[in-house]
This record gives structure tokens, sequence and C-alpha cells, in this order.
């Protein structure tokens, strides 16, 4: 394979963030941005700039890092943004608080970015940490959980025993005999809660156990045949029923990558490393259309499979997913 292509970064991406949709591989400034969107591709410019350095990738840092500087407000994070750069809400989602707190975490916590940068992520951090006390739902638990495992100070060490008891609480409660799960349905980005009970506990934790076992339940119902069929977004999966087939996405892919990965370092079982290398190839055209979702005249991301076609927008969600994976897959020796 040819090099990792990011010229669509640099399309999708103002000098305000990254635009949220697109119309094809162009941007669409209509639909503004989103701090969802910002906080994931702040975590991408790090990796680019561990990888390859230099002031473009240091440029990206400080826009997407700026960007979530001004969603900060009373603590929390705002989400959506028009193109006149006027939040839209007063107050974004528990997901979007802890995708928030998961990227300024991750960026605090890298020793190679200058310090001006891990320094201001470690400030807006700190602020906001309190704020978890207040999480309701699963995955905007689970998105902090992971983000203050990777941030050692003695306030995110509390509150990471506060949200990975409850995380297990939770599982417990939902979990019955053909259900290992933390919820009454299967819905987007799942693999982000058996990840953070992984990231949160040590091995030898009869806890670590749950972190397993739910991702071993998700991967019963998402790998086939060698091949990745993530939960569609059409109709999910309710306890008791079936996986819907479409629409797939690629936030799919790259979630349910990662926690085969942790799974994989965790355990040195080469199953978890083999699920990880299918979600990948996923993107390449080993998915249930049979077609690459890589466009190779913008190196953008197309939005997901249908049943009768793939969405041949290029957003940043879809955009961010592919990079991260094709880096891990790097750097693992899979981009080949």
């Amino acid at each position: 394979m040819p090099e990792i292509d990011l010229r669509y970064l640099f399309r999708l991406t103002d000098d305000t963030g990254i635009f949220q949709h697109a119309v094809l591989g162009i941007p669409d400034p209509s639909e503004g941005y989103t701090t969802d969107d910002n906080a994931r591709a702040l975590i991408l410019a790090d990796m680019l700039y561990e990888r390859y350095g230099g002031k473009r990738f240091e440029d990206l840092i400080v826009r997407y890092l700026s960007f979530l500087l001004y969603a900060e407000r009373g603590h929390w994070f705002r989400n959506f943004m028009n193109y006149n750069r006027e939040f839209t809400e007063k107050r974004g989602s528990e997901d979007c608080y802890g995708r928030s707190i998961l990227a300024l975490a991750y960026t605090a916590s890298r020793s190679y970015l200058p310090s001006t940068i891990r320094e201001c992520a470690k400030n807006l951090l700190d602020r906001t940490i309190p704020a978890c006390r207040n999480l309701k739902y699963p995955k905007g638990i689970a998105y902090t959980a992971v983000g203050l495992s990777l941030y050692n100070s003695s306030e995110a060490a509390h509150y990471r025993k506060i949200l990975r008891e409850e995380l297990i609480e939770i599982y417990q409660k939902c979990r019955k005999k053909n259900w290992h799960w933390f919820e009454d349905e299967i819905t987007y980005c799942s693999g982000i809660l058996p990840y953070a009970i992984l990231c949160t506990y040590n091995p030898e934790n009869l806890q670590f156990k749950i972190g397993l076992e739910s991702l071993d339940f998700l991967s019963k119902l998402t790998f086939r045949n060698k091949m990745f069929f993530p939960v569609g977004c059409n109709g999910w999966m309710k306890r008791g029923g079936s996986p819907a087939v479409y629409d797939e996405q690629p936030v799919e892919a790259c979630n349910m990558m990662m926690v085969c990965m942790k799974a994989y370092e965790a355990t040195g079982s080469g199953v978890y490393l083999e699920q990880a290398k299918h979600c990948f190839q996923w993107y390449l055209g080993r998915n249930i259309s049979h077609i690459s979702m890589i466009d190779p005249e913008t190196g953008g991301c197309c939005d997901g499979i249908s049943p009768f076609r793939v969405n041949k927008n290029e957003g940043a969600e879809s955009l961010i997913c592919w990079l991260i994976s094709a880096l891990v897959a790097e750097q693992n020796g899979w981009y080949t």
C-alpha cells in the first residue's frame, strides 16, 4: 500500500477546526463543526505528530485544542457549532464530554508534544474533570474513564475508581445468562464499554474478566467468516433480537479495532489480534459489500454502507477513524 494519504484531513480542516460533514469529497460549511469531531481529530493530530513530527501537525493540534478551549463552558463542553463560530446549544451530551476528556488526557500525557500544548490540555482537563461526578450514561462514563486511565493525578485516580465501579455495577445489573452486556440494546461505538473496563483494571483483577466477557459477547455478534460486520445503525440490536445489518459505519471498525488491540496487549491472545486486523480490513473492502471505503481521489473515507450502495459522502468522523486505524495498522506492520 502507498503512504497514508493525509490530503483530505487538511482539506476538511479550516482555521476554526474540522468540518463535520461533506458532500462527496467537498467540505460542507452549512453543517458547521462539532466538538466530538475536533476531540477525535486532536487525538489523530497527536498521533501524526508522533509519527511524522513537523510544524504542520503541530498546527493541527493547536487548532483542534483551541476548539476545545472555546467549547468549554461551566466545566462542561458544548458540541454543535455553526459556520459563524456560534454554538447552537448550551450544553453538549455526556458522550461529547467524555470524548473531550479522553482527547485532553491523551494530549496531556504525550511526552513528545511541546510543553505549551501539554500544559494547555492539562489545565483544561483539571478544570473539567470534577464534572464527571454528574455522569449517568454508560458510554459517557466509559469515554471519561478511558481518558482518566491515561492521566496521572490524584484527582483523576479518585474519579477513575468511582467511574469504573459504576460501570461494573451497570454491567452486573444488566447481565443475564445470554446477554453479557451493559445495556438492553447494542448501539453506536459499543466497543468503548469493554475497552473502559480493560483500561481501568489489571489482568489479575476479577473485574477484568468482565471486560473480556463483554468483548467476547460483542465479537460473536460482529465477526463471521474472518470479516467484521458491525451492528447497523438502522435498528441496532435489542436484547432478544438480531443485529441490524445496515447501515455499517466506519467509526465502528475503528472502535472495535482499538478494543481488540487492548485485549491482545493484555492477554497475548492471537484471536484478538486477528479480530483487530479484520476491523482494519473492513475499510479496504473486506466488508459486506466487498467495496473499499477509501476514496483514492481524495484520501477520504466514505460515510457508510447502506443496503444498495456505499454512502459516498466523506465526513470528519469517517476520515478520522480511518486514519487512526491506518496509523495503528502501520505501527503494527499490517499497512503494507
